[in-house]
């Protein structure tokens, strides 16, 4: 038998039966993974978002596990549910190493590519509802193809202007919390000694770990509607950009130490109501922003509103993702790992 006839063969191949099957599309926004489940999942009961993340949670946990941890994925996979909607295009949950976000704008820009290029809708403004709330994606499209996505965030506010925090083997951090769909604490890397660069990246991990476990135990974090949302999500270091012509840098921690590759959408979208709040950011002005990758993202606050106690604006961001594979994956009932495992 010819090498081609034996790799025909192996292309020929199915699992059996009793096995598990999951399809998934994967993606990058900016280098930042995203992997959307497409086939596989069993029913999801819920209304809303929040009640079908709280079933999934509740009833399928592993398959989050087995699907972002290894040996299918690693300590930095990002993943998202997408399912249909009573009163929206779709509703969409996010998940990682650690659990489940409320919000995530790197993977906004990638489904509403996903879903346009692949023809599953045919028009360039989509509406997800996701864990946060309602938002609004529009796509840029040329010759039939994505090329870049905005979306308008959920109302964002800074919640916690200017505090100190004594952190472990650092010493005192001077920090911000802000809100861009998920809260964030933001610290400059100069004043921690951190540099904003690749060859950094398991220092700004470890500093970023360690300043969002000190503000978590000393500063309550509380959403002014949603218990579920009420929670530190990442530490965001900032930084000056490589490019004179950007705005700066930042580098975003999130979940259990997972570095973001991307500038973090929902976090840019808490650096603009951190920076409109200070008088650093006027009205319908547009800034851009590097990642570790020197990817970016660009936001503009496009208008302000009231969200509970909160003088909030509404962010409009935008980014480019791209398609990079499909894959189908197997889990065998006696495969001692289905359920996978990380090293973080």
């Amino acid at each position: 038998m010819s090498v081609t006839q034996l790799l025909k063969q192996l292309c020929d191949w199915r699992p059996p039966e009793h096995w598990s099957r999951i399809t998934c599309i994967d993606m990058h926004t900016g280098g930042e993974p995203l992997r959307v489940i497409i086939d596989g999942l069993p029913p999801i009961e819920g209304r809303t978002v929040l009640e079908k993340r709280r079933y999934f949670r509740e009833h399928y946990d592993h398959l989050r596990t087995g699907l972002m941890w290894e040996p299918r994925g690693h300590a930095d996979m990002y993943g998202a549910v997408i399912t249909s909607s009573e009163d929206a295009d779709f509703d969409v949950f996010f998940l990682h190493n650690e659990g489940y976000s409320t919000m995530c704008g790197h993977a906004i820009i990638a489904l509403a590519k996903l879903v346009i290029d692949t023809g599953l809708v045919t028009k360039n403004e989509i509406v997800f509802n996701v864990p946060a709330g309602r938002i609004l994606a529009r796509a840029t499209v040329i010759d039939g193809e994505v090329t870049e996505t905005s979306f308008q965030n959920v109302p964002s506010f800074l919640y916690l202007r200017e505090q100190q925090v004594d952190v472990p083997e650092i010493g005192v951090v001077e920090f911000d919390v802000a809100y861009g769909g998920a809260f964030y604490a933001f610290v400059s890397a100069e004043s921690v000694g951190l540099i904003l660069e690749q060859e950094q990246f398991n220092r700004i991990i470890e500093y970023g770990r360690r300043i969002k476990h000190a503000v978590i135990g000393q500063f309550p974090i509380m959403h002014p509607f949603e218990p579920d949302l009420s929670f530190l999500y990442g530490t965001i270091f900032t930084g000056p950009a490589h490019d004179p012509s950007h705005h700066s840098r930042n580098v975003c921690i999130f979940a259990d130490g997972e570095l973001d590759r991307s500038a973090t959408g929902s976090g840019v979208s808490a650096r603009a109501a951190l920076h409109f709040a200070k008088g650093e950011l006027e009205l319908n002005s547009k800034v851009t922003i590097e990642s570790i990758l020197d990817s970016t993202m660009s936001v503009s606050v496009v208008g302000t509103t009231n969200f509970g106690p909160h003088d909030a604006v509404i962010p409009e961001v935008s980014g480019t993702a791209s398609i990079i594979g499909r894959s189908e994956f197997y889990f065998d009932p006696e495969d001692p790992f289905r359920a996978g495992f990380i090293f973080r």
